[in-house]
């Protein structure tokens, strides 16, 4: 009889354990930390999540293009040409009518992510656009995991970070 009563309280036990590991949310599903998805669908979720005013949502639907960001064009986004990653794209307008820039960074594995976005935020040029620029205070670099945020606005780039901020939830 107490035999039977300790393994059905064992088979309790294990059930009970079962379901509390299987219970466990996305994010720590995900152990690394890092964001699902491609870059494109996190630009995206980032750009339609944001709270944004009228007319920067406008300027952002009408006139932005998506931009693999290779060697030869890493250091016009993010300010070196020697920063090693797995991958980025960057988000400009086509016609600069303002000084804007989003990249998003996919940082290879095992990387010092810290080191890459003290190198970013270092190097990037807030004045790289012809006559116009964007002040120090409206770069920010950010990451969730492996992926690095950058943005470069004087309109919009506090809620586009809050925007990237909340993918982590």
């Amino acid at each position: 009889m107490i035999k039977k009563t300790l393994l059905f309280m064992m088979a309790i036990i294990a059930v009970l354990s079962l379901a509390a590991c299987s219970g466990s949310s996305e994010k720590s599903n995900n152990k690394s930390g890092n964001l699902e998805g491609s870059l494109e669908d996190i630009m995206e979720k980032i750009y339609e999540t944001a709270d944004l005013d009228d007319d920067f949502r406008d300027y952002i639907k009408n006139g932005i293009m998506l931009e693999e960001v290779n060697a030869e064009r890493a250091e016009y986004f993010l300010g070196k040409s020697d920063i090693e990653f797995e991958e980025a794209l960057a988000s400009e307008p086509m016609i600069q009518p303002g000084a804007y820039s989003l990249v998003l960074v996919r940082a290879k594995e095992g990387a010092d992510i810290d080191k890459l976005k003290s190198e970013i935020k270092e190097n990037s040029n807030p004045m790289k656009w012809i006559c116009v620029g964007v002040s120090e205070e409206n770069i920010i670099v950010d990451n969730i995991g492996d992926i690095i945020f950058l943005v470069m606005s004087d309109d919009g780039a506090k809620p586009l970070h809050e925007a990237f901020r909340a993918l982590e939830s």
